[in-house]
C-alpha cells in the first residue's frame, strides 16, 4: 500500500487538497505505468499504433490476393476448359505450400528480425503473383506452381504478425488492436471478390485481375522497412521474477502439445477455416449456376461469367466480416465479468449459429435469390464472430517465447484438416455427383457437396466447448510460467534465483 493511497481510517485527517494531491499522484502514477509499458517493448505508443494499421494493410492484401482467383474462378475454368476437381485445386495448392512452410517461419520468427522476415516474404508474394498474370491458356499447371509459391511469401506474414502485436499491447488493448487487425480478413476476402470480378469485367481478361496486388504489396514492403519498429519479445509482459528464455524446438512443441486450451482451440478454428475455405471459393461459382439453373442469367459463352455474384457475395463478406467479428469481442468482453470461459463459449456459439444458416443458404438457393443472400449474411456473421477471439485465446495461453510457432502450427493443421482439402474435396464430391453435364447436375452437384460445411461447423462448435473446461488453468499456466523440472536449474546469482538450462551447468 502507497503512501497515495489512504485507508479509510487515516480519510479524516487528509483535507481537500490532500485528496487532490493524492489523486495527481496516482495519476501520475498512471502516467509513469504507460511510460513503462512502452519502455519495456521499446515503441512508442504512436510508432505503436502506426505498426498495427501497417499490419493491418498487409492482412488485406494478403487476402485481398487469396480470394482474387475466387472472383473470376467461372472466368478460369471457361478459359482453361478445366472441371470442379481441378478448379479446386489452385485454393489447395496454395493452402499446401502456406501450411508447410509456415512452421519454418514461426521458428525463425520466434528467434530472428520479424521485420526483416516479413519483407522478403511480402517481395516474393508479389513478384510471382504478378507472374501468374501471364500464365497461357495451354499452361494451366504454370498457374497451379505460382499459386503454390504465392503460399510462401504469406506464410511469413501470417506466423509473425499477430506476435508483434502481442508484444505491443497487454490485456484489453490487445484484444482491440487484434480486433482491428482481423478485420482485415473479412475485408480483404471481399474486396478480392470484387475487384478481381470487376477488374476482370473492365479489362476483360481475368488475368488483370492478378496485376493489382503485386504493386500494392511492393508499398507494404517500403512500410515495413521504413516505418514499422521491431519491438522486443515480450518485454512488455515480463515481471521482474520472471526470466523468458528460449528453449529448443522440441520442448516448445512438447509443451504446446499439453496445452489442451491452444489444441482444442486449434481443432476448433480448423472447422472454421474448412467452412470459410469452401465458400470462399465455390459460393460465388454456387450462385452463378444456381442463376443459370433457374433461367435469370445465361450459360457462361464467354469471359467475365459471374462478376455480379462475385461482386455482391464479396459486399457481403465484407460487411457480415466487420459486423462478425465487432460483435464477437463485444460478446466476449461483456461476457468476461461473468466467467472467464467467455472467449471459447462466443466461438462456441458462433459456429452453431452459423450452421442451420448456412444449410437454408444452400437448400433455398433454387427457390429465392433474395432469401439465399439473407441466410449467406447471417452464416457469415455469425461464423466471422471467432477470428479475433481466437487469436486472442492462443497468445494468452502461450508464453511469449512459443508464440511463433504455437501460430505457425495452428497454421499448419486448420489448414491441413480445414481450407487446403476443402475446396479440392468439395469440387471431386461434385463431380462424382454428377449424373450428366446439363445445367441442373452442374448446379445439384455442387449443392449436394456443400452441405458439408454446415456438419462440419457443429463439429466446430463442439470443439469450443471442449475448449471452455481447460481455458482457465491454462492461461493461468501462461502467466504464472514455471519451467518443467527437466528444463531447467535454479543456481542462485547476485542474491536472486536466476534460470538456467541444465545443460549448461552439467558442462
Amino acid at each position: 500500500m502507497s503512501l497515495g493511497e489512504p485507508t479509510s481510517e487515516s480519510a479524516p485527517f487528509f483535507s481537500d487538497d490532500s485528496e487532490a494531491e493524492g489523486a495527481e499522484e496516482r495519476a501520475g502514477a498512471a502516467d509513469a505505468q504507460s511510460s513503462l509499458e512502452e519502455s519495456a517493448s521499446g515503441v512508442t505508443k504512436g510508432r505503436a499504433l502506426l505498426t498495427v494499421l501497417i499490419l493491418c494493410y498487409i492482412n488485406l492484401l494478403n487476402y485481398m490476393d487469396r480470394f482474387t482467383v475466387a472472383g473470376v474462378l467461372p472466368d478460369i475454368e471457361h478459359y482453361f476448359g478445366i472441371d470442379d476437381g481441378k478448379s479446386g485445386l489452385l485454393q489447395t495448392v496454395f493452402i499446401c505450400s502456406y501450411m508447410f512452410l509456415a512452421p519454418v517461419f514461426g521458428y525463425l520468427g520466434d528467434r530472428y528480425n520479424r521485420k526483416l522476415i516479413m519483407s522478403v516474404g511480402i517481395t516474393f508474394w508479389s513478384l510471382v503473383t504478378l507472374a501468374s498474370s501471364y500464365t497461357p491458356r495451354e499452361h494451366f499447371w504454370a498457374l497451379l506452381l505460382t499459386r503454390g509459391l504465392v503460399g510462401v511469401g504469406e506464410a511469413s506474414y501470417s506466423t509473425i504478425a499477430p506476435t508483434i502485436i502481442a508484444d505491443l499491447y497487454v490485456k484489453g488493448k490487445r484484444t482491440n488492436m487484434l480486433s482491428i487487425f482481423y478485420f482485415a480478413i473479412p475485408v480483404g476476402s471481399g474486396l478480392g471478390y470484387i475487384v478481381g470480378s470487376q477488374v476482370g469485367g473492365l479489362a476483360q481478361d481475368w488475368h488483370w485481375a492478378l496485376r493489382v496486388t503485386p504493386g500494392l504489396g511492393l508499398i507494404a514492403v517500403l512500410l515495413l522497412l521504413f516505418v514499422v519498429q521491431e519491438p522486443k519479445r515480450g518485454a512488455i509482459e515480463a515481471r521482474p521474477e520472471h526470466h523468458l528464455h528460449q528453449t529448443s524446438w522440441l520442448t516448445d512443441l512438447k509443451a504446446l502439445s499439453k496445452n489442451y486450451s491452444f489444441v482444442l482451440s486449434t481443432l476448433g478454428f480448423t472447422s472454421v477455416a474448412f467452412v470459410t475455405g469452401s465458400l470462399a471459393l465455390w459460393a460465388p461459382t454456387f450462385l452463378f449456376r444456381a442463376a443459370v439453373f433457374t433461367g435469370e442469367r445465361e450459360p457462361c459463352v464467354e469471359g467475365n461469367c459471374a462478376s455480379s455474384d462475385s461482386l455482391i457475395f464479396g459486399a457481403i463478406t465484407c460487411v457480415t466480416g466487420v459486423l462478425g467479428v465487432a460483435s464477437g469481442v463485444q460478446i466476449s468482453r461483456a461476457l468476461k465479468t461473468r466467467t472467464p470461459r467467455a472467449d471459447p463459449l462466443v466461438c462456441a456459439a458462433g459456429l452453431l449459429l452459423s450452421a442451420p444458416f448456412l444449410y437454408l443458404a444452400i437448400v433455398f438457393a433454387q427457390a429465392s435469390t433474395i432469401a439465399t443472400y439473407v441466410f449467406i449474411f447471417l452464416g457469415e456473421t455469425f461464423l466471422s464472430m471467432n477470428w479475433a477471439i481466437v487469436a486472442d485465446i492462443l497468445l494468452y495461453v502461450v508464453v511469449p517465447t512459443r508464440r511463433s510457432t504455437a501460430e505457425a502450427l495452428q497454421i499448419v493443421f486448420s489448414h491441413f484438416l480445414g481450407d487446403a482439402g476443402s475446396p479440392y474435396m468439395i469440387g471431386v464430391v461434385s463431380d462424382s455427383l454428377r449424373q450428366t453435364d446439363s445445367f441442373l447436375w452442374q448446379f445439384r452437384s455442387l449443392q449436394l457437396s456443400l452441405l458439408l460445411c454446415s456438419f462440419v461447423a457443429v463439429i466446430g462448435g463442439g470443439f469450443f466447448l471442449a475448449t471452455a473446461l481447460f481455458i482457465e488453468r491454462d492461461r493461468d499456466r501462461a502467466e504464472n510460467r514455471a519451467p518443467s523440472d527437466d528444463e531447467p536449474i535454479v543456481v542462485p546469482r547476485s542474491g536472486r534465483s536466476t534460470r538456467v538450462p541444465v545443460s549448461s551447468v552439467l558442462i
